[in-house]
């Protein structure tokens, strides 16, 4: 997490240790400013023990911050020092399923009165309806006022009383006292509402906003229960004393599909009772429409199915300087029709499906945009996922500790339903910070990049700009290019500028789909096995091209084996040599005849098969290796069936180290396919030869006008 500071210091997390960045412009800095300061309780002092760092599904260390976190038992505690002067407290944590419990809190060593209460009530979600879920959501959060100021240097400890409890992070803010009732507002109280949390205030607050039309609704200080939702909102201000004071129970807040809107929702807190996801239900702290020209901020939003689940004309929404904790699925998602949305510096943690999303179902998202947000935990999902839309931005967000099914910020054609309104326009992504985002994708059986283009249900055709990212500690790889639906559509229209990748486990650039990506001033340091992983799904669905607009560095090897996937901090592997270096490489040719595409002559099938244009001699086909090899023979081969008539293709054999500067290694000559004989052809290649990128220029075939081959193979003997 990341927080400002007055004097515009960025401070991070680095290691489980807040660390000062240095003064840094205000509109590069990644994430929101928030009024709170977090610290890990690895990096605190405790008697307990400390757990992870594991990114492993259904692990309690891969649901954490920072993959680590410390168990206590009763008596045991972690000490926080304070960062910053603060009155409050708020605290990430775990209990066992089942259990409840309190921790005493100490400040400099003496005990408060208060306690804060832990309970499991809302974790433990299971979604078996969701391929490759398993239970997650293992962490909470709890609040507290200290009733006192604590200065940066004192400490504050939690003490298990009993309940095993797993303490994740502490966040220290300083709250401000309760505003004051404005003048000329309708107060709930006013019209019946209970403060004590008691009685139900439902119709008290209906009551409220049919009376303040065109003013303001006034939330005193209190807790107030709301048992069924509000609909007919619009042309109003519901304003509270502050997230801290003013505090509404309810699980369906507003429930509407239309509005007029100019709705205004500020300053105080909703709080819900959900503790399973069921998507059925309208379970969300806004669920529909505000209406044009509405905003919510400074809002707390917790134990909610989704913070807002957007939907209708909810155009120039302003949605900024919100915390949204404990969702059971995304926290807010603008489902189609969104135009003109902002989503800007506020602070979610602990989503159960994505963060942030965009989704443009039946309608578009248009000219819409994520910035400046701070994303934490999200455990089931991405941290932002732009599905589809038309001009969508993604900037100068931080997103950390993604889990399983997610990357930190995903764009993709995923649909999911019908209608859908792919990627279009310009979908720009830049100044943003990942740290620890990518996760193993357990329906795929391998990994999901820290971020990730997918055209899982069309092609990716927009013009998608990601340009001034920074990736760190990703666990796996860095950039991820990729059809998700296994129907091999391409992603194009791709640059990827200004980029430093540290400490990535596996590769920089997972490339499975076909299409092509530009890469300038990409910079990576530490990778863990490769610089590029760039093998197609399916084998045959064609080329990824990796353009390489200058100013790389650190990352230009190639991972060799495309039948076995990069394992975080494994070397590149040396090369079997008996091994075709060819099969499910990316392969491109000067023209293809209807459904014979390039892919065919390196799928391991010799029944299938590329042929090229006809009447079009010559024709080449050009395999890249990955990386450059000392190939000493070729195996060419047609479909072995009788039904291939014996011919003869004159072929020249070229190679090139760089995909542009190609020499020739055999000269062209005749090669016989002979159904009796196998229909194979051996090229014998010179003792010198060192290839990545491998052409087969073919000028003749006696059998038939234009060049083919099944199966094309590459190995390291003679």
């Amino acid at each position: 997490m990341t927080a400002l500071t007055s004097a515009g210091a960025a401070v991070a997390l680095a290691a489980g240790t807040l660390v000062a960045l240095g003064s840094v412009p205000a509109q590069a800095a990644a994430g929101a400013t928030l009024p709170f300061t977090s610290v890990e309780a690895e990096s605190a002092t405790t008697t307990g023990t400390r757990i992870g760092p594991d990114v492993t599904q259904g692990s309690l260390a891969s649901e954490a911050s920072g993959r680590q976190a410390v168990r206590i038992t009763a008596g045991q505690r972690v000490e926080f020092t304070v960062p910053r002067t603060a009155n409050a407290l708020n605290l990430a944590y775990s209990v066992p399923d089942g259990q409840s419990g309190t921790l005493n809190v100490y400040v400099n060593g003496t005990r408060l009165s208060r306690t804060l209460a832990v309970t499991s009530k809302y974790s433990y979600v299971d979604t078996g309806w969701i391929a490759g879920s398993r239970t997650h959501h293992f962490y909470d959060n709890a609040r507290l006022l200290l009733g006192q100021t604590v200065q940066p240097g004192d400490k504050v400890a939690v003490e298990s009383t009993g309940t095993q409890v797993t303490v994740d992070v502490a966040d220290f803010e300083q709250v401000a006292a309760a505003a004051g009732q404005p003048a000329g507002s309708v107060s709930v109280t006013s019209k019946g509402a209970d403060p004590s949390g008691q009685g139900d205030s439902t119709q008290a607050f209906r009551d409220a906003i049919a009376a303040a039309q065109g003013g303001t609704v006034w939330i005193p200080p209190g807790d107030y229960r709301i048992t069924s939702s509000l609909s007919g909102v619009q042309n109003v201000t519901l304003q509270g004393a502050g997230s801290w004071y003013s505090v509404v129970h309810t699980s369906r807040f507003i429930d509407q599909s239309s509005s007029a809107g100019t709705v205004r929702i500020r300053d105080f807190a909703v709080i819900g009772e959900v503790t399973e996801r069921v998507d059925s239900n309208p379970d969300n702290f806004v669920n529909g429409s505000l209406g044009p020209n509405s905003s919510v901020s400074g809002m707390w939003i917790q134990h909610l199915k989704v913070g807002l689940w957007l939907t209708g004309n909810n155009d120039n929404l302003v949605v900024e300087n919100n915390r949204i904790l404990d969702t059971t699925a995304d926290g807010l998602n603008l489902n189609g029709n969104a135009r003109g949305v902002r989503v800007r510096n506020n602070f979610l943690r602990n989503q159960g499906d994505d963060a942030l999303a965009m989704w443009s179902l039946y309608a578009p998202d248009t000219n819409s945009s994520f910035d400046n947000n701070t994303i934490t935990q999200p455990n089931l999902a991405n941290g932002i996922a732009v599905y589809g839309g038309t001009d969508i931005a993604v900037r100068n967000n931080l997103v950390s500790d993604t889990n399983a099914l997610g990357s930190g910020i995903a764009i993709s054609n995923q649909k999911f339903l019908d209608p859908f309104s792919p990627l279009a326009g310009t979908i720009t992504v830049d100044g943003n910070t990942l740290v620890r985002t990518g996760a193993i994708n357990p329906n795929w059986n391998h990994p999901m990049g820290a971020l990730r283009v997918d055209s899982y249900d069309s092609a990716v055709n927009a013009t998608v700009n990601i340009t001034n990212t920074t990736i760190t500690d990703s666990p796996y790889s860095a950039f991820e290019f990729v059809s998700g639906g296994g129907q091999g559509h391409p992603v194009r229209g791709v640059t990827v500028s200004g980029a430093t990748v540290r400490n990535t486990g596996t590769v920089v650039v997972q490339a499975e789909a076909q299409g092509a990506a530009t890469f300038r001033d990409v910079t990576a340091t530490q990778v863990g096995a490769a610089g590029v992983y760039n093998c197609p799904y399916p084998a045959n669905s064609g080329a990824f091209t990796l353009t390489d607009g200058g100013g790389n560095s650190g990352w230009s090897s190639t991972w060799s084996d495309c039948s076995t996937w990069p394992q975080p901090g494994q070397s590149n592997p040396q090369p079997d040599p008996n091994r075709n270096l060819a099969k499910g490489r990316p392969a491109t040719a000067t023209g293809s005849q209807d459904v014979y595409t390039p892919g065919k002559a390196v799928d391991g099938d010799a029944n299938s098969y590329w042929e090229s244009a006809n009447n079009a001699f010559p024709q080449s086909l050009t395999v890249d290796l990955g990386s450059p090899y000392a190939v000493r023979r070729l195996v060419l081969k047609l479909p072995p069936s009788s039904a291939w008539g014996a011919r003869t293709e004159t072929v020249a054999v070229l190679g090139s180290t760089d995909g542009t500067s190609f020499s020739t290694v055999v000269g062209a000559q005749g090669y016989r396919f002979d159904p009796a004989t196998g229909n194979t052809a051996t090229v014998t290649l010179p003792a010198n030869t060192n290839l990545r990128h491998l052409r087969l220029t073919v000028t003749g075939n006696t059998g038939w006008p234009a060049a083919q081959f099944s199966e094309v193979e590459a190995y390291l003997t003679s």
